[in-house]
């Protein structure tokens, strides 16, 4: 199985730096070069679809079959019904199978408060930025059963992850739970969980399952805003001021053949040289990984 992966894309015209027409024009071709059989990005693919319709139908409609999966801004400007609707999603978590895998794309992306689980909507987990990035019970259930019911292996996709201590899903481990108690039962049930959100690019390997963060196609944030870019650039896009820029969209092509994953990654540079050090920002995230311009290839096989 071969497929074509980016995350955190970002396409919102006049508020962030995200990835262009001619970007997406390029990772579609690239998919065409290469052969694959599908294109998924890891959420936040714009800041709300029902803006950005037309950009969004070029992604869903091009031959080679083009798949979402629910980041925190995906339904920024708009509800998650009218998110999911526009990404022709049959709900915030589904899957797929293809050539002898199953691929489950799952939504961690609900804040947990007064006993209650909320889907992110009209960004709502704004006010809620506490008690966010949960996977509820009813989720988890069903994550349970589609690993169990499936012929094939299994990698997931979302956009949080289950595997980062400092920042990622609330109760990961519950999830891993699943996916360690699956292998346990039938060897490689679980091959990858795959993940974006973060911007960095980082592989870990937990209990023989690959965790794997996709470095962002477009930049990353700084919570320090800088002056390093032109007025006239900055004054154009709202948020620029708080973002470093790669230069080109990042992306790789994840080929799977029995247990072994290979990941042809790609790299660029910064825009106007400017890194997170620059501007007053650390260099490092909370999991002490380094703001990068990179997707790393790499080549693993699992035991």
């Amino acid at each position: 199985m071969k497929f074509l992966l980016f995350a955190d894309w970002h396409h919102a015209p006049g508020k962030f730096p995200g990835r262009t027409w001619d970007d997406l024009r390029l990772i579609q071709q690239c998919a065409e070069e290469e052969g694959c059989e599908f294109i998924i990005h890891a959420g936040d693919f714009c800041h709300g679809p029902t803006e950005v319709a037309e950009y969004v139908k070029a992604y869903n409609d091009f031959h080679i079959p083009s798949y979402h999966c629910l980041g925190n801004h995906d339904a920024d400007g708009c509800s998650y019904e009218e998110a999911i609707a526009h990404y022709n999603m049959p709900n915030g978590y589904y899957f797929f199978d293809c050539n002898g895998y199953r691929m489950i794309v799952l939504n961690p992306n609900y804040f947990y408060v007064n006993d209650e689980y909320v889907n992110y909507s009209n960004g709502n987990y704004f006010a809620n930025n506490a008690y966010r990035d949960y996977m509820p019970p009813e989720q988890l259930k069903w994550l349970e059963e589609t690993i169990a019911s499936s012929p094939y292996p299994c990698i997931t996709v979302s956009h949080e992850s289950f595997a980062r201590d400092a920042d990622g899903v609330k109760n990961q481990m519950e999830v891993r739970k699943i996916f360690n108690e699956a292998n346990k039962r039938k060897k490689h049930s679980v091959l990858m969980c795959i993940n974006g959100h973060y911007h960095r690019d980082n592989i870990r390997i937990l209990d023989g399952i690959c965790y794997y963060d996709v470095n962002s196609a477009a930049f990353d944030w700084v919570e320090n805003k800088h002056n390093f870019f032109p007025k006239e650039e900055s004054d154009q896009i709202y948020f620029m001021r708080n973002t470093v820029i790669f230069n080109d969209p990042l992306y790789a092509i994840v080929t799977v053949e029995g247990s072994t994953v290979s990941i042809q990654g790609t790299e660029t540079t910064m825009y106007r040289g400017i890194t997170r050090e620059m501007t007053d920002n650390p260099r490092c995230d909370p999991m002490g990984m380094p703001c990068e311009p990179i997707i790393r290839s790499a080549n693993i096989t699992l035991g």
